[in-house]
Formats: C-alpha cells, sequence, structure tokens
C-alpha cells in the first residue's frame, strides 16, 4: 500500500495544484475561529474532499492573502486558515 504525500494548502507556493483530501483543524489553531465555525466557512467555501485547488496568487507582504481558485471559483484566504486545508499534488 502506497501513501500519496500530503501537504496543508496554506504551506503551498503560487502555480501548487493539487487535490484536497481532507479538511484538519489540527493544522490551523492560529486561524482566528472556533474549529467548527472554520471548518463551516471552508465547507460553505467549497473546499471539500475531492475538488481540485490552484493557488493562484499571493499577497505582496507576508505573502498574504492567498488567492485559490477551488473548482471553478476563486477565492480569498488567509493562509493561516488555509493550513486546514490537505491536499494532494495534482498535476
Amino acid at each position: 500500500m502506497t501513501t500519496i504525500p500530503t501537504i496543508a494548502l496554506g504551506a503551498a507556493r503560487v502555480g501548487f495544484r493539487g487535490r484536497i483530501t481532507a479538511l484538519d483543524l489540527t493544522r490551523a489553531p492560529s486561524a482566528g475561529l472556533e474549529p467548527p465555525e472554520l471548518e463551516r466557512r471552508l465547507l460553505e467555501l467549497g473546499f471539500v474532499e475531492g475538488a481540485t485547488v490552484e493557488l493562484l496568487h499571493q499577497g505582496l507582504f507576508g505573502g498574504d492573502p492567498i488567492a485559490v481558485r477551488v473548482a471553478a471559483t476563486t477565492i480569498a484566504l488567509r493562509r493561516r486558515e488555509a493550513m486546514a486545508v490537505v491536499v494532494t499534488d495534482h498535476p
């Protein structure tokens, strides 16, 4: 059985393309929202298992916020919130 390597979307670089494998709220303890609220927000924005993601742009100072395309929607998200989104590389 092979294990597919995963990373947090918040740790990805501009140009990254992948697929969402899970939400792991323990990876985003400093997101500023309670875990259930962060999970609800991410799900409502389309960060669901199996969705394709692409990191399009990042802010000039500190790399925050990031612009992410999820399926066909572009969303601005703080990196600390994006740390809860677990993704695999998908060329």
